[in-house]
């Protein structure tokens, strides 16, 4: 007879026969805990370039605020309205590119720290069967 879920009802089975499938579940634990880590550990890095990528292009901007903040200077002690605007609009707007692109990377990183590590799941499962026995 099958459950609803389709697993096979086990009541029925023998202890010896429950005791013999041990190994195999143990196994079919282990792997399904393997693979758990290594899909975790992929989608870190993946998390991770993404992140360092949103940061070089925030210091990429950032880097070219500097001359824009020079141009600001320059042309503002030179002459008096338009052309310092201009530097100074230019400033500001690289300065709040390069803000929201650093938050981007800022928050892709904060997402890696709440990811569950399965790490911690195969020692919780290690704690348990030690408890068992």
């Amino acid at each position: 007879m099958t459950t609803p879920r389709g697993f096979r009802d086990r009541a029925d089975d023998s202890l010896l026969t429950l005791l013999g499938e041990i190994p195999e579940l143990i196994r079919n634990l282990v792997i399904a805990e393997v693979d758990a880590g290594k899909a975790w550990v992929k989608k870190t890095a993946k998390d991770a370039g993404i992140g360092a990528g949103w940061i070089a292009a925030a210091l990429f901007f950032l880097f070219w605020t500097v001359p824009a903040l020079g141009a600001f200077v320059i042309i503002g002690l030179s002459s008096w309205w338009p052309a310092w605007l201009a530097a100074l609009v230019v400033f500001v707007a690289m300065l709040v590119i390069a803000i929201v692109l650093a938050l981007l990377g800022v928050l892709r990183f904060k997402k890696i720290s709440k990811a569950q590590n399965p790490v911690q799941s195969v020692a919780i499962d290690v704690k348990e069967i030690r408890d068992e026995l």
